[in-house]
């Protein structure tokens, strides 16, 4: 059935017709979305990429090729040729851009058949994921999500744009490269040649950005694909896209006011309206102490507050006993749930609150008459009166508390924070709310590995004035480091690096490494740092979650083309998949345990 293009050449795209075209005659090709039969009239709906024409074809005018489109079923790939006309006043369709037209086709050829789909070709369609990701490439012909991947197209080409002018290189740097186990879990890659030596899949170019910047190129980007193996989220892929930024002689500022007009400049191409700058700024600590989040949404209120000095001397024995081996008392108020809230409900977001680490989860509610609470008892009604004034409570609310060591507290109240802006549906498509995350600390104590960690990257830069900290209170230690948030979830990250070798010694000793691991594992970059390092600094974006939070998507998996499920795996292809022996023997590679089902 399927016939060849035998020199047939598309004229334009089938959503590219309007009433311009009438009277000329256009070559069209795409997939048949709909056949509707009418007595000696077939309409046909063909689409492509740029949306769908509506073809007609009439028995009286050549019978051979209407007996052609009588077996036209959906999804077959055809090539048409015919007239474009206006359609008559009651034949119009205002639903699609080409209602106003159709094409009466006088040449047909059918130039591929097709099985029925598993599913419809069709915008939100209701069936699984995993059938949809195992026929991804039917997937894919829907037009919301090819919207989606144009989308992705045009915010990367505006970002290229913008830097473009702003006088960066885009360099490509290396796939292959060096394991340095300082962060996520590396994909390693075997070397035939170097038999029992892996490379790794970069989880950024961050070395090579930073020797760059030693190279003299000043200002770098790239839009570069990455790696972690690591468990997936709803924006979290084991292989993901960053778009990849660098700078010599700057400083903080430097970075904020380029990534802010770069954003403006995003912003405006996608939505058309301007991005109010300069962009909110936060330190790590009062995101913290009030949002519960590093990286806070702040496009609603309900903000935590301390209420620890108020109750720190109260006869309530949870709140003092907390207080006194060191804890906080943090506070939220939910604003009018007090009167929407029975005692039931109440006492669910008592065990919602346990799934979030906190022990327990105190209440007050505030009416007219004063406060309904079961530990209102233990309270003096100065004490009471003070929290009211804190929390700037009035009759209908409802107050919560959490009384634990301050990282506990102010997780557990972020997070059912969250959850009261879903309730109270203060989260509304279409509001977009950046916010600068600032200070971070440098390190964080690792229990299971008995040693600091880097919060960001060994490689970033400490504040001036804490340096002389590194080795004395580490923990204390703040960094020149900052994130991009967007909607409360972190679209980007980065910091001013280390530049000099001593510097870089001090930070890995702090990180528990001798000088011999250090010199091991980054002896290229302390060796570069003799011979003139730039300060410098950048920040990297991840591109997927920002075409996800852009285009509206519920997952990042909606805005790539080829994505891994739940468990990494790529249904489609059947990835990852066992290999012949003989490549195991090249690679001088013994599978001792297979995986088991």
């Amino acid at each position: 059935m399927s016939e060849q293009l035998a020199g047939w050449k598309r004229t334009c795209m089938c959503g590219e017709i309007d009433l311009s075209y009438v009277g000329q005659n256009v070559t069209l090709m795409g997939w048949t979305q709909r056949r509707r039969d009418m007595g000696g009239l077939i309409f046909v709906d063909l689409r492509d990429r740029t949306g769908i024409v509506q073809i007609v074809f009439n028995e009286n005018k050549n019978a051979d090729f209407f007996k052609k489109a009588e077996s036209l079923k959906n999804e077959y790939v055809l090539a048409i040729k015919g007239e474009v006309v206006r359609r008559s006043e009651e034949t119009m369709n205002p639903k699609i851009p080409t209602g106003e037209i159709e094409i009466q086709a006088n040449e047909l050829k059918i130039l591929s058949a097709s099985a029925t789909p598993p599913f419809a070709i069709e915008p939100g369609i209701n069936v699984s994921e995993s059938l949809r990701l195992k026929y991804r490439y039917l997937d894919l012909r829907r037009s919301d999500l090819q919207a989606k991947l144009i989308f992705r197209h045009n915010l990367a080409k505006w970002v290229r744009s913008f830097l473009d002018k702003e006088g960066f290189l885009e360099i490509e740097t290396p796939v292959l490269t060096k394991s340095t186990p300082e962060g996520a879990r590396d994909y390693l890659v075997p070397s035939r040649v170097h038999p029992g030596k892996f490379y790794a899949l970069p989880q950024s170019p961050q070395l090579f950005k930073q020797l760059l910047m030693l190279s003299g190129y000043d200002k770098y980007f790239q839009i570069v694909k990455c790696f972690r193996d690591e468990d997936l989220r709803a924006d979290r892929q084991p292989e993901f896209t960053q778009i990849d930024i660098e700078m010599s002689f700057v400083e903080e500022e430097d970075v904020f006011a380029i990534n802010e007009r770069m954003l403006a400049f995003v912003f405006e191409n996608t939505f058309g309206i301007p991005l109010k700058l300069p962009i909110e700024r936060l330190t790590y600590k009062e995101a913290m102490e009030r949002y519960g989040s590093d990286k806070p949404d702040v496009r609603f209120g309900l903000e935590l507050k301390d209420v620890t000095d108020i109750v720190s001397d109260c006869e309530y024995k949870v709140f003092r006993e907390s207080i006194a081996k060191g804890g906080k008392v943090r506070a939220m108020n939910a604003e009018g749930c007090g009167e929407k809230y029975a005692r039931r409900e109440i006492d669910a977001l008592v065990d919602l609150a346990k799934t979030h680490r906190a022990k327990g989860l105190g209440w007050i509610v505030v009416d007219s008459e004063g406060v309904k609470s079961p530990i209102s008892k233990f309270l003096t009604q100065d004490e009471i009166s003070l929290i009211i004034a804190r929390l700037n409570a009035k009759p209908g609310d409802l107050l919560l508390f959490v009384a634990d060591i301050d990282s506990v507290a102010l997780y557990a109240l972020g997070q059912l924070r969250l959850e009261f802006a879903k309730r109270l549906e203060l989260l509304h498509k279409g509001d977009f709310r950046f916010v600068w995350v600032t200070e971070f600390p440098l390190l964080e104590y690792d229990d299971d590995a008995k040693r600091y960690v880097a919060k960001h990257h060994p490689f970033t830069s400490p504040m001036d004035e804490d340096i002389d900290l590194l080795e004395t209170d580490p923990s204390r230690v703040r960094a020149k480091a900052y994130d991009i948030i967007l909607n409360g979830v972190e679209i980007g990250g980065g910091s001013i690096r280390i530049h000099n070798s001593r510097l870089q010694e001090r930070m890995f000793k702090a990180l528990g490494f001798t000088n011999e691991q250090a010199w091991e594992r980054f002896g290229f970059l302390l060796e570069a740092f003799k011979y003139g390092a730039p300060p410098h600094g950048g920040i990297a974006y991840g591109f997927d979650r920002m075409a996800m939070l852009f285009t509206g998507s519920e997952s990042i998996r909606d805005v790539i083309a080829f994505p891994k499920i739940q468990n990494a795996s790529d249904p489609m292809v059947d990835a990852p998949s066992y290999v012949e022996e003989v490549q195991l023997k090249e690679l001088k590679i013994e599978v001792t345990q297979k995986e088991i089902f």
